[in-house]
């Protein structure tokens, strides 16, 4: 990595810890130069604005964020559909709180700001409608393969996404829940009765 693309990602990875921290609004581009020890003029040579830095914050933050990182529909059978389910669920937990813990926040700051920046308010809301048609696709899938009751498949998507959605919330918060557990009688509620489910 080039010297510049390496304070640019610095810069990007001061800025995220600033604005969870203080948020955007509070956080001058003096803060996020004096973190990484570089003048506030410098900052110009890597990004044009702090609108510029705060779009590439937002890029960085959500790069992986879609659903088809977490489940391929396409692989889900008969026999593996309820394991599947289960473990992709899993995986869009943080595995550490504190880590992700920032995240959340800038996530939080986004949303709070989309009133003001409908730019960012139309982004969230479009990562969280693929993750509403995500989950519809694979109980859809389920459906299908006659794992799941075809009736109110579109319910049953958005329990599960929006139970996702507040337990990450919750973890934001610092509230200690037992994740696995409550995500377990998810998946186990969309199943037809005397399907297999997890133990």
């Amino acid at each position: 990595m080039k010297k510049r693309d390496m304070t640019s990602q610095q810069l990007i990875e001061a800025a995220l810890h600033l604005f969870a921290q203080h948020g955007i609004e509070k956080t001058s581009l003096a803060m996020i130069a004096a973190a990484v020890g570089m003048t506030k003029p410098s900052i110009y040579y890597h990004f044009a604005s702090k609108d510029e830095l705060i779009e590439r914050v937002f890029e960085y933050m959500f790069s992986d964020y879609h659903f088809d990182h977490y489940f391929s529909v396409s692989e889900l059978t008969a026999e593996n559909f309820v394991l599947k389910l289960y473990e992709g669920g899993l995986r869009m937990f943080p595995e550490d709180e504190e880590h992700f813990a920032p995240v959340f926040r800038l996530l939080n700051e986004f949303m709070l700001t989309a009133g003001r920046n409908g730019h960012y308010g139309e982004r969230v809301i479009a990562m969280q409608r693929e993750f509403l048609d995500g989950f519809e696709k694979v109980m859809q899938r389920g459906a299908e393969l006659g794992v799941i009751e075809p009736e109110n498949v579109t319910v049953k998507a958005h329990l599960l996404a929006l139970l996702i959605d507040n337990i990450t919330s919750y973890m934001m918060m610092g509230m200690k829940l037992p994740y696995q557990e409550l995500w377990k009688e998810a998946v186990n509620s969309v199943f037809r009765k005397g399907e297999d489910h997890i133990g």
